[in-house]
């Protein structure tokens, strides 16, 4: 009943797989079982995927034990929580069946404290304090860029004082200063006021932060992507340019030019997300949540698998 793919004998290689299926057949509807193996489309850009990852890991002496220890928690936390049953029990034996983790580690694991826990990291206050300077017109000037803030505060006018008390009084302004000045974030001018560096928010120092974002902002492109995959509607944006064979310095100038158009398209977002937060119900009864994200990479061509056809010379996309 069961065969390879040339209809010859089970080979010692197929059989355990055949005989894992037929032992467990039974219990399930046919619903409940896995596909037999990957599309080749989505292993091909899975090895694409955790290359640069990979090479980050390695960078940050994240072992592939490692790796693998907080992999097994992630497959089987996701598989109970993203892909119940309606109406009936989740199970450890359906959730070794999906995820391919043994039933005695998916128990350990279902029994254990969340595993997230131990690794929880809250927006840096840092973070939220430049969303509201960016996005609040309190403290933007009339083309929506950040104002310079005067230190201290003085009367109705915005301040980098009033600033930091309006998102939390847990922490002292010049506390925060002196790490932005720190990183790179801010600069004071010869009148003491504090200017925003717009550009260098991703500061050069700071890795926890970057870290953080890291996490935040690359689970929510990857989750979008995903949705789109599983043809959920409606479909999330999710789009990027490529050129390859470009000079060092033609990349540089696009590089510039990404960085300007990015930030213009953040800033709008960001503006126009605040004044509907401010006009919906509060957090706890609107239950929706938004990211928006920019990136620009450059790198040599030989490092690129994936190497899509580029516009020819008179076609729709050269410009005069």
């Amino acid at each position: 009943m069961f065969g390879t793919p040339g209809d010859a004998a089970l080979s010692p290689e197929w059989l355990p797989r055949a005989l894992f299926y037929v032992v467990n057949f039974p219990t399930f509807m046919s619903d409940d079982l896995p596909h037999p193996g990957a599309r080749p489309a989505v292993l091909a850009a899975l090895r694409q995927l955790l290359r640069p990852l990979v090479r980050f890991l390695l960078d940050q002496q994240v072992s592939f034990p490692m790796l693998s220890r907080l992999l097994k928690e992630i497959y089987v936390d996701v598989a109970d929580q993203e892909l119940p049953l309606a109406g009936r029990t989740q199970t450890i034996t359906r959730l070794s069946l999906l995820t391919g983790v043994h039933r005695k580690d998916v128990k350990r694991l279902r029994d254990a404290t969340a595993p997230e826990a131990a690794f929880a990291a809250a927006a840096p206050l840092g973070a939220l304090i430049a969303v509201r300077w960016t996005g609040d017109e309190a403290y933007l000037d009339a083309d929506g860029r950040p104002l310079a803030l005067p230190r201290h505060t003085a009367g109705d006018q915005p301040s980098f004082e009033g600033l930091v008390a309006s998102v939390s009084t847990d922490i002292r302004p010049r506390t925060v200063l002196d790490e932005w000045l720190r990183l790179g974030v801010a600069r004071l001018d010869a009148e003491d006021r504090v200017h925003l560096q717009v550009e260098a928010f991703v500061p050069e120092t700071g890795f926890d932060e970057k870290a953080y974002f890291f996490g935040r902002n690359t689970r929510d492109h990857l989750a979008a992507a995903g949705h789109n995959l599983r043809g959920e509607l409606p479909a999330l944006p999710d789009r990027a340019v490529y050129y390859g064979g470009i000079s060092e310095a033609s990349a540089e100038e696009l590089r510039v030019l990404a960085e300007e158009a990015g930030m213009e398209a953040l800033q709008r977002v960001n503006r126009r997300a605040r004044s509907l937060k401010k006009r919906d119900p509060s957090a706890s009864s609107a239950g929706q949540r938004m990211t928006m994200g920019f990136y620009f990479y450059r790198g040599p061509d030989d490092d690129d698998e994936f190497r899509p056809d580029e516009p020819t010379a008179g076609s729709p996309d050269d410009e005069a």
